[in-house]
Order: structure tokens, then C-alpha cells, then sequence
């Protein structure tokens, strides 16, 4: 079922906003100083031409630690990206959504649309992974949660 729906997904607007993606990661590539940037936008990129059996979650929830893009630079280099270009495929990604939503079928696509806007804006921080492992590091991570609510027991 990934398989079709990432078929139809790319033919019906997935090719041109992936296209989005790897053209702000080659100016941010251009500018050198982007390229931090424009990795993440080639990874997304890729993740918005064929979204379907994958999802995003926050790399600190994956990996059970804080990095470089979870932390006060993560939050200061997403602000950046939110100013120069977030704006901008998030806006591409709403419209695009807007689009698919006019029919029942292209309300899956309409969604995936939305969720691709809300990243988007945020998206350094973010790991593109299996929708299965998605859904085991959420779960790991609100058990983590829970413990702790609990008092560590």
C-alpha cells in the first residue's frame, strides 16, 4: 500500500515540492556556510518525494540523548531556516495541500501535506525514519516520561 501511495504521491505534487527541498539545500549548499542546512533540506527532500511508510521524529526521542540539533544551536538554526526558507515550503506545502484536499482521495495526500508544512518550519532536530520505528521510539519515549512522572521508579 506505500508503494501506491508513494507512486501517486509523487505524480500528484510530491515531485515538485521534493524539488523545493533540494533547491533551497543547493542554495544553502551555494552559501557554505548553509550546508549544515542543506543536508538536512536533501534528506527532507528526498522524504517529500516518497513519504508514505516513513515518518519524523525528533532525533533526542530516537536516540535517547540530546545533540547538536537538539539543543540551543538546533533551536537557533531552525529560527534561521524559519526566516529564510521555512516559511517558504511551508506555504508551498499548504498550498499544495489545499489542492489535494478538493477530493476524497487526495485528503491522505492533503494530510501528509501538512505534516510536511509543520516540518517545514522545524526541521532541524528531525530524523526521517520507518514508520514502525516512529512509532517504537514514541513509545519507548512516553515509557521514559512515565518513570520519571512516577518518581524514577
Amino acid at each position: 500500500m506505500c508503494v501506491l501511495g508513494n507512486i501517486l504521491w509523487f505524480i500528484l505534487g510530491g515531485f515538485v515540492m521534493g524539488l523545493a527541498w533540494w533547491f533551497f539545500g543547493a542554495l544553502a549548499f551555494i552559501s557554505i556556510i548553509g550546508i549544515p542546512w542543506a543536508r538536512a533540506c536533501f534528506v527532507l527532500g528526498s522524504f517529500a518525494f516518497f513519504p508514505f511508510g516513513k515518518d519524523v521524529v525528533r532525533r533526542d526521542m530516537l536516540t535517547g540523548r540530546d545533540d547538536i540539533g537538539t539543543g540551543a544551536f538546533g533551536t537557533a538554526g531552525n529560527i534561521i531556516w524559519l526566516l529564510l526558507a521555512g516559511i517558504w515550503l511551508a506555504i508551498g506545502h499548504l498550498a499544495s495541500a489545499a489542492a489535494c484536499a478538493v477530493t476524497i482521495i487526495g485528503l491522505p495526500f492533503a494530510w501528509q501535506h501538512v505534516k510536511l508544512a509543520s516540518l517545514a518550519l522545524w526541521p532541524i532536530g528531525r530524523a526521517v525514519v520507518s514508520a514502525d520505528l516512529a512509532a517504537a521510539a514514541r513509545q519507548a519515549h512516553a515509557r521514559e516520561e512515565l518513570r520519571r512522572a512516577r518518581g524514577g521508579r
